[in-house]
């Protein structure tokens, strides 16, 4: 065990809970610190249900090609634990954020307090130690709650779509859901809302009239769409054409222009040619990610595609699937991992239309509550898909190399995306 997971692992036993929404036991600590929180860049705040690391994605490309120093937080990571806190543009070097984490353990001297909790007051700390222009913040779960809803004044807010997911801490309806999402709301702060559904939209608007934000809609105020290959985003200042992203799928049109609309609201220092260059080199590990080379590639012929995804609920699933159906077609094999918080017949639904050739199952190494392979298999069975358990990736990918021609996508779950990103020798940076 590294130094680095020894530590995390004394952290998560500080708690009995994994997941316990307060903001009541990491304030102290904080104070203990000098309120960093307080004495951070520029803020961008992001909660929705899907699209916040793909939006802050956007914005650190935008950002960066303007020449700017950018902190980034995000969750979860998919291979170290150094991918959730980007130090102006470079990820946390290992013995740095191993001394950060045991001062704050030592700190904190044993007084209960979640993992998400005591690790987002490390990064907060790095963050106040080191000078950037802007910090993207992304939150964890829902708002309201959030460990990261402790910025009093952040630049701007921006609320990605909104769906049903973690209902067992978020609500059981969208109007609740929404209704949490919008705790990252602020009195004074401009705010950027992406595409809802009507009952999150209602929500949203309320929360905003109330704090006396007037927000940017997208598909109202701001639109942005894929015209013959180009990006064409017009709002109240005027009309861009721009390059496509580089993230594939038609959904990424919609989260390039909603990063877009929130540069040019909240005033970012962006031009048009750094729009353009930020859409040719943003990147994204596991959201519609081609693997062209590594140890698990090279199980595949040349012939085969292999793509990773993470996405795990539903709207991440529709998304996934319009981008395959956008593809020139190729026989379909899903190499499908889930935990067992979601239901893979929610997941599978908008792959049936896409008619796969073969569903792979398996059992996401590591993971506890992971589901069993077979009982995905069965139940992607029961939709009628042609569906069978595998005992490992390497497994069955030697199947999928026997299907001629195939698009292989490895999707359902972040921790089965961080497991292939291991095993392959493709580390994110």
């Amino acid at each position: 065990m590294s130094r680095t997971d020894a530590i995390l692992a004394r952290l998560s036993q500080l708690h009995p809970k994994l997941i316990d929404l307060s903001l009541d036991r990491m304030l102290p600590l904080l104070d203990k610190f000098g309120n960093p929180q307080d004495r951070l860049p520029p803020t961008i705040h992001v909660a929705g249900t899907n699209a916040k690391g793909s939006t802050i994605a956007y914005l650190r490309a935008f950002l960066e090609a303007a020449g700017k120093r950018v902190h980034v937080y995000n969750s979860p990571h998919l291979v170290r634990f150094n991918e959730r806190i980007r130090l102006a543009g470079t990820l946390v070097d290992t013995p740095r954020l191993d001394a950060a984490l045991e001062e704050t353990e030592a700190v904190n001297d044993g007084a209960g307090i979640t993992f998400f909790e005591v690790t987002t007051v490390t990064a907060f700390k790095l963050f106040a130690d080191t000078p950037a222009d802007y910090l993207l913040l992304e939150t964890g779960m829902g708002g309201t709650y959030d460990t990261t809803n402790v910025v009093k004044q952040p630049l701007g807010t921006i609320i990605t779509p909104v769906d049903y997911d973690h209902q067992g801490f978020l609500g059981n309806t969208l109007a609740e859901i929404a209704s949490n999402k919008a705790g990252i709301l602020k009195r004074g702060s401009k705010a950027v809302m992406g595409l809802q559904r009507d009952e999150a939209r209602a929500v949203l608007d309320r929360a905003a009239r109330r704090l006396g934000i007037a927000p940017l809609w997208q598909g109202e105020d701001f639109h942005g769409s894929d015209e013959d290959g180009r990006l064409v985003f017009q709002d109240s200042d005027g009309l861009l054409d721009l390059p496509p992203p580089a993230l594939p799928g038609p959904h990424q049109f919609d989260n390039a222009a909603l990063a877009i609309a929130a540069s040019r609201h909240f005033g970012l220092p962006v031009d048009e040619p750094s729009f353009a260059d930020g859409l040719r080199r943003v990147s994204w590990p596991a959201r519609m990610q081609p693997i062209r080379e590594g140890t698990l590639r090279a199980l595949l012929p040349e012939s085969h595609e292999l793509w990773l995804d993470g996405g795990h609920n539903p709207h991440g699933a529709a998304a996934l699937a319009r981008t395959i159906a956008s593809m020139q077609p190729k026989p379909l094999v899903l190499i499908m991992g889930m935990m067992n918080t979601r239901a893979p017949e929610d997941f599978l639904a908008p792959f049936r239309d896409l008619h796969p050739t073969q569903i792979l199952a398996l059992t996401i190494p590591g993971e506890q509550n992971a589901h069993n392979a077979e009982e995905i298999a069965v139940r992607a069975r029961a939709m009628g898909l042609p569906a069978k358990a595998t005992t490992s990736i390497e497994t069955a990918l030697e199947t999928a190399s026997g299907i001629a021609n195939a698009r292989v996508l490895i999707c359902g779950s972040l921790y089965l995306a961080g497991d292939v990103l291991a095993r392959n020798g493709t580390v994110p940076d």
